[in-house]
């Protein structure tokens, strides 16, 4: 099935925004790191816990002056996680999701994708004693994941497509 500008659609069906009581000018961007390896030929990828409620999440951050989105994706995940590695330009997928701001308002969000192949770890980072941080295959960090639409880029990831 192919969409607009040529994009090729997976024949997935997105699930529908959940605005609460925001209203549509009030959806904010960030931009989101899959943190990656390969092992005996086998992807990995990173999960982090949130420093709020401790849920399994991936690097994400709000729009930095002056970066790409992937470059930005690049740095919240050495912030948040103590990743350094290769950000590849293209986003591989967006999810939506609420911000929590407290713990009875949240703004509506949308997350973009970038992936990252990791090739160190620290551990000192600047978030390193506020968060957790565990490798996992794709299907059980998408089973860990809350966003449905998060789970199903973990699920489909595939970084031998990135090279093309």
């Amino acid at each position: 099935m192919t969409g607009r500008a040529g994009m090729t659609l997976q024949g997935t069906r997105q699930l529908p925004l959940n605005l609460g009581k925001g209203q549509k000018t009030d959806v904010r961007t960030q931009f989101a790191a899959l943190c990656y390896r390969i092992v005996r030929d086998k992807p990995q990828v990173m999960l982090i816990t949130s420093r709020g409620s401790g849920r399994w999440i991936i690097p994400k951050g709000w729009p930095m002056d002056g970066r790409s989105p992937a470059e930005s994706a690049a740095i919240e995940a050495w912030e948040e996680a103590g990743v350094r590695g290769k950000v590849h330009e293209r986003c591989i997928g967006v999810y939506a999701y609420q911000k929590m701001l407290g713990p009875e308002q949240g703004i509506p969000c949308l997350a973009m994708v970038y992936p990252l192949r990791v090739k160190s770890l620290a551990a000192k980072f600047p978030e390193s004693g506020q968060r957790k941080r565990k490798w996992m295959t794709r299907k059980k960090a998408a089973a860990r994941i809350d966003e449905p639409e998060l789970a199903h880029i973990l699920r489909r990831f595939d970084p031998s497509l990135l090279r093309r």
